[in-house]
């Protein structure tokens, strides 16, 4: 069995996969920016080949693809530079089309679709996006279902909301836990009211596997959703209850991540995504779960007590 590549493996996201993968017994590789950062995640484990890549480089790219029948597409790139996204992505394509990679899954987000037209949110609302975030993701997703309409290879695209879980660092949630476990505040963005979801990261590499050989799932995208809606405040209550503390949170509405935006680059980053706090994008992922006979999600509570688990674990002695 060829391994399954792994692009942008050392991300949270990678690494969940590449333990699943790993649980499973099926070989994978695992294909980064950096050799160090390869080693570190990845380096114990005998079923994970290491490959570095440079997607400014197409031999580098082709190279890092050789002997690769399926690809899950993983990277992330700071959240300031966005434009990187299409770019990199038309990188890895063409490499992996030189390779004779058969098939590619782009993990993707809710920010194609813009703002909401109807809750919930299916795979045929229209992407609308009116971000350049948005619009960036949606180059994204356009390039590959592209190469998958040229017979090039095939495209698949598994679209996720905001993620929280274990190592999770780079998510909109993810402060609340460092605050709770810390005794600190929780800084949200707002507003904190309106319904949101979560989607807790473990449960998403098995989603992937089964998609993974199965052509049902090629040539077009789906959604994962998370177990139910939840406000961000009922959210971070439940995490500062878990770690056995009365919640604290710093909330800053729309004014004030503006006014912040103006001398903050990442805040003004966060401006323009802020509309998925007032017109949250909830996805409707029952075509997913049709194709799948059943979802396994795990409730809000126990992935919370999980996360807090490994935090404390992974703590200083």
């Amino acid at each position: 069995m060829k391994p399954v590549a792994i692009v942008g493996a050392t991300g949270v996201l990678g690494e969940t996969l590449g333990a699943a993968l790993r649980a499973s017994g099926r070989p994978y590789r695992a294909i980064g920016r950096s050799s160090e950062s390869l080693e570190a995640a990845f380096g114990g484990d005998a079923l994970a080949e290491q490959r570095t890549w440079n997607s400014s480089d197409p031999a580098s790219v082709k190279a890092a693809f050789e002997g690769i029948e399926t690809a899950v597409y993983t990277v992330g790139v700071d959240y300031t530079k966005f434009a990187e996204h299409p770019i990199v992505m038309q990188a890895a394509i063409e490499g992996a089309i030189a390779a004779g990679v058969e098939r590619m899954l782009l993990i993707g987000t809710v920010y194609p679709f813009g703002r909401p037209r109807t809750t919930p949110v299916t795979e045929d609302h229209p992407r609308e996006p009116h971000t350049f975030k948005g619009e960036m993701r949606k180059r994204q997703e356009d390039l590959l279902m592209a190469a998958d309409a040229g017979g090039k290879l095939r495209g698949s695209i598994l679209r996720l909301p905001d993620f929280y879980g274990p190592r999770v660092t780079k998510s909109y949630i993810s402060d609340v836990f460092r605050a709770a476990a810390q005794g600190g505040t929780a800084q949200l963005v707002g507003p904190v009211d309106r319904p949101h979801e979560y989607v807790f990261i473990p449960d998403v590499p098995p989603v992937i596997m089964k998609m993974l050989d199965d052509p049902r799932f090629y040539g077009r995208a789906w959604d994962l959703s998370g177990p139910g809606t939840i406000t961000p405040r009922e959210f971070a209550d439940r995490v500062f209850a878990a770690a056995g503390r009365k919640p604290r949170l710093f909330i800053a509405g729309p004014t004030l991540v503006r006014i912040v935006g103006i001398f903050n680059p990442m805040m003004r980053e966060v401006a323009e995504m802020q509309y998925l706090f007032e017109t949250p994008v909830i996805l409707d992922d029952s075509a997913l779960r049709d194709a799948l006979g059943g979802l396994t999600k795990t409730p809000y509570d126990e992935g919370i007590e999980l996360t807090l688990a490994s935090m404390k674990r992974a703590a200083p002695a």
